[in-house]
This record gives C-alpha cells, structure tokens and sequence, in this order.
C-alpha cells in the first residue's frame, strides 16, 4: 500500500467507540440512505485508545457508525490517525441557536443543579475571569457565563450534558466556530442565544471516551489531514462474513486499483466541495 495515502483499515465495529452523542434524527434516515446507495462514501475517522483494549475512539462519522451498528454489520472501513499526529487536531464547536423564548432557557439553566449563570457587564472587561468554562451570549446583548462548584470530570461533563439538554430538543441548533452573536442576527430573525464551549486536549478526550464518559452532542470538530473522501466503498464488502485478514486485503487491492486507474487525487489547497 502506497505509504502517502490516508491509512485505510478493515475494523470489527464493535471496536468503535463515541466520544460524543450522536444525533438520532440523522443516523436512523442515513441507515435508509446506505441501503439505497449500496456503498460507504466517506470512511470515518478512528484514533486508536491505546489502553490495550483494541479499541477506537470516532473523531468523526459518529453517525456513519452507529448507523453501520443498526444494521448489524460485522466490520466498518475507516481511516485511523493517531494522537502524536501532527497533522490530526482538536479544536471546539459552539452552538447558535434560534427559535425559543429566552426566558424559557434561561429557566430551564437556573434549574440546574452545580452551576450559576453570572451575568457580565461587558463594557467591563475585568468582570470576566481570564478562563471561561462555558458563556452564553444572547440575542439581546446580555452576557453570562456558568460558574460550577467544584467537581471531578466527570460531574463537569454531565454539567454540559444538562446544559446542552435545555435547549437541543426545544430549539433549532447549528454548530459554529464564531464567538461573537452579532453576525447571527441577519442570519436568524428569531435568535436565541450562541453557546460557547470550553476547549479540551485530544489525551483527555480519549480518556474520557475509554471510560464511556460521553461529551454532548456537536462540540468537538476534529480535522485531519490528508482526509480520505468520496471513497466509495461497496458495502457488500463489509457484511460478508469473511475474516478481516480477508477483507483488509481485498481493500488494499481495490484501493491499488484505483491508484493504478487514476481514480485517487490528492489536493494540496483548501478545497470547497459543492456535491456533499
């Protein structure tokens, strides 16, 4: 196998593992969308635990996966990167939200146990800490963040969760990497609030993930690079019940193939893709 190109692997599926929680409302139609299509477009993208338990952590195609789970498949194809990469890096999501009453979410966070939303003068600098551990920033200019008692972890992971839960199923959500409410108000005539989440390391999501400590839904946005896309892989492949030795070499072939065929091209510049 051609050591410049994206490590393609062969892996049980029962090997994979979340980080984060996955969105129901869209692996349950990509199950549907898989079937019709016969093939897997975009391998999703594993990193190794290292705990010795041969298992995998999904940095991204959660629903990919979980998808492949319902449909009882016995293995997946993915690309694995590891954490010493280079190339492989964390950074965070935050959520915009529109179409819910203000004072229903903010009702609904005062009612959660652990935390106090502060509100910030924000002609003040000084009001605000120099570490933030959540913000939310609302449509119309008040400012909070999310003072927690002290805890472990894990309790500060089930905080987001609780923190997420207000909203997520009341609102409508996109995930963005802005920080600042002001270029959402053209873009969404009933904004509600932007949600911004704290920073992780990649080490301590896979510990966390190895311990079954799941994030919240959409916050962390792993890139990689070089990224293996519009694969297309045939499914049939994959639910065979031949052993993975099989399998993997039947990949490494087909891919080979495709390098011969030029059908592989690698693109050095940033690219925007109009067919996804």
């Amino acid at each position: 196998m051609n050591s410049s190109l994206p490590n393609l692997q062969i892996l049980p599926v029962d090997s994979l593992i979340l980080h984060e929680d996955h969105d129901v409302q869209r692996s349950l139609p990509l199950v549907e969308k898989l079937r019709s299509q016969g093939i897997i477009r975009n391998p999703p993208i594993v990193m190794p635990l290292n705990d010795g338990t041969d298992r995998y952590m999904v940095l991204d195609g959660a629903n990919r996966v979980t998808s492949l789970q319902e449909m009882e498949f016995p293995h997946a194809v993915a690309q694995v990167v590891t954490a010493k990469d280079k190339n492989v890096n964390l950074q965070t999501w935050n959520h915009v939200i529109w179409g819910m009453s203000a004072k229903t979410l903010m009702t609904s966070l005062h009612k959660i146990g652990g935390i106090e939303p502060v509100k910030v003068n924000t002609n003040k600098s000084l009001d605000a800490p120099k570490y933030l551990p959540m913000q939310a920033r609302f449509s119309d200019g008040r400012f909070f963040i999310f003072n927690e008692e002290p805890s472990d972890l894990a309790t500060h992971i089930q905080t987001l969760h609780k923190i997420v839960n207000t909203y997520k199923t009341y609102a409508s959500l996109d995930r963005t990497s802005q920080t600042r409410i002001d270029s959402f108000k053209k873009v969404y005539p009933d904004l509600t609030a932007l949600f911004i989440f704290p920073s992780f390391k990649i080490k301590t999501v896979l510990k966390l993930a190895g311990q079954g400590i799941l994030l919240p839904t959409g916050i962390t946005r792993f890139t990689v690079s070089p990224r293996a896309l519009h694969l297309n892989y045939p499914l049939h492949e994959l639910s065979s019940a031949k052993p993975v030795e099989y399998k993997q070499d039947y990949l490494d072939h087909w891919i080979a193939q495709r390098v011969k065929k030029k059908g592989v091209r690698l693109y050095s510049e940033a690219t925007f893709l109009f067919d996804e």
